[in-house]
């Protein structure tokens, strides 16, 4: 390897991460980078309908995308909210916002709600995101790209088909200059350093490059098995192993698009529901040790209905954790090479952006810096870490405990630090202050909207909050419900916005 900056750049591994990484390499470097995918044509997963978190619209304000340009082509919709259903008790749900959290004379709303809230909808006292939920609204009324357009009512992620923003974005990174070599990787060949050469293919023979980007799921093809990087498990904490999945077409004019995801809590984990303009893509996320695959199914299908009778179903092993580094040597992986948790709060998509972002800020010169690598293995560790915490809390949370599989779940280990953390947050909800470093795409009102929602910890409001005058506090639940009731008046359906913005 030269003493050059380097500019080749091999990703291996197609679907929607290797092609994220591709067209994100391609618009952040230009020419200056030759960039070459790799696609074997087999992931440790099928691409499934994904969701996002409510930063993504950076990743295509980076590759120079408006949303004309490829949400109808992906069938993407928008998600203000993931709404957690019956993880409380029966019917009961509560919205967790992309919204960021409001304060009053220097309080989280939240913590005000707890004393004093005008009604027993936390949610919809403290976030304008679950009045448009619940309304079914849109958050544009107008199109972004048009003169004089309205802003969005909030920050909002989207929901897109897997399979169809990875082709989209396979045609974005090729049109710019790509290069696209199919087949089967026969083998990785390391240098005498233990660095990557080349890989070897059956259609293409020797490729060589400089950096190397893993993006072939929890298999780990590079960073895992030529590598020989440890993993680090998260199951002890996240039970669900196994994914059935159903695209189920739909007349969603008679459904509505909701601008949310749906995770409904289930006798042995959770179902994932997320609305497309013509389907609905739902999976149900299971443990084995409590469930079979064929009573899995036959939940999932039951959940569906009958518009799921002729939808082929979907199997797939579920591997959560991380690589004990996601960046050695020449090799950095992201996506599900570098980890991945439980889907409850629809992160891996975001997970993929945010370590591209992050490896554009590290991007290696000729000397290689270790002090780069160790950043981005700082950053994305700390964020899938992080992720694994949330989602235990989440567990160790909920009121529910109908089956086996949700009284076991509270018994789980929970990551270093969290049972210190959950005494702290019973006297004073969580803030910046009390949560682990780097919470990116968990935001503390996240942490203390599953604590109000999921009921099984209690909590209570601080004294300073109990013995202030909370008039401040109510004029800004006032401020939430007038600004609400008014959004969901001159607002739009989703159903409505789309079908007028693709007519």
């Amino acid at each position: 390897m030269s003493a050059r900056n380097p500019d080749n750049v091999v990703i291996v591994g197609g679907g929607v991460a290797g092609w994220m990484a591709a067209s994100y390499l391609k618009a952040a470097f230009g020419d200056r980078v030759s960039v070459t995918l790799l696609d074997p044509g087999a992931a440790d997963a099928v691409e499934e309908d994904e969701a996002s978190l409510g930063d993504l619209g950076r990743f295509f304000d980076v590759l120079g995308l408006a949303e004309e340009d490829w949400m109808a082509a992906c069938e993407a919709t928008y998600e203000l909210a993931v709404r957690f259903q019956d993880f409380s008790r029966p019917d009961h749900y509560f919205y967790l916002p992309f919204e960021g959290a409001r304060e009053a004379g220097g309080f989280p709303l939240t913590e005000w709600w707890l004393h004093s809230g005008p009604s027993g909808r936390f949610d919809r006292d403290c976030f304008v995101a679950a009045w448009l939920c619940d309304a079914g609204r849109s958050p544009r009324a107008s199109h972004s790209a048009l003169p004089g357009a309205a802003p969005a009512a909030g920050p909002y992620g989207y929901h897109f088909k897997g399979e169809a923003l990875a082709g989209y974005l396979a045609g974005y990174a090729v049109e710019r200059g790509v290069r696209r070599l199919a087949g089967e990787v026969l083998d990785v060949r390391l240098d005498e350093r233990g660095w990557i050469d080349h890989v070897v293919t059956a259609s293409h023979g020797a490729v060589d490059g400089d950096l190397f980007v893993d993006c072939t799921g929890t298999a780990g093809l590079l960073l895992r098995q030529a590598l020989k990087v440890p993993w680090l498990s998260y199951q002890s904490s996240l039970p669900g192993d196994a994914v059935v999945a159903l695209d189920v077409p739909a007349d969603m004019k008679a459904h509505g698009i909701p601008p949310y995801t749906t995770v409904t809590a289930q006798a042995a984990g959770w179902i994932r529901t997320v609305p497309l303009r013509s389907r609905i893509g739902t999976g149900y996320v299971y443990a084995r040790e409590y469930c079979t695959p064929e009573e899995a199914e036959r939940t999932l299908r039951e959940f569906a209905g009958p518009e799921a009778a002729g939808a082929e179903a979907v199997h797939s092993a579920l591997t959560t954790g991380r690589s004990l580094t996601a960046w050695r040597h020449n090799c950095v992986a992201v996506a599900g090479a570098a980890g991945r948790v439980e889907p409850l709060q629809t992160t891996q998509v975001s997970f993929t952006h945010h370590a591209l972002e992050q490896l554009v800020r590290h991007f290696p010169g000729a000397d290689w810096h270790p002090r780069l690598r160790e950043g981005y293995n700082a950053a994305v560790a700390q964020e899938l870490d992080g992720a694994r915490e949330f989602l235990t809390l989440l567990y160790q949370g909920t009121a529910r405990d109908h089956t086996q599989y949700w009284r076991d779940a509270k018994t789980r280990p929970v990551p270093d630090g969290l049972a210190e953390r959950i005494e702290h947050w019973r006297v004073r909800l969580p803030g910046g202050e009390h949560l682990p470093p780097y919470q990116r795409g968990v935001p503390a009102h996240a942490y203390a909207s599953v604590l109000l929602g999921t009921g099984a910890i209690e909590v209570r409001p601080p004294t300073a909050v109990v013995l202030a005058d909370d008039a401040v506090a109510q004029a800004e639940f006032a401020a939430v419900r007038r600004t609400a009731q008014g959004l969901v008046e001159s607002l739009p359906t989703q159903y409505d916005y789309l079908r007028r913005i693709s007519a």
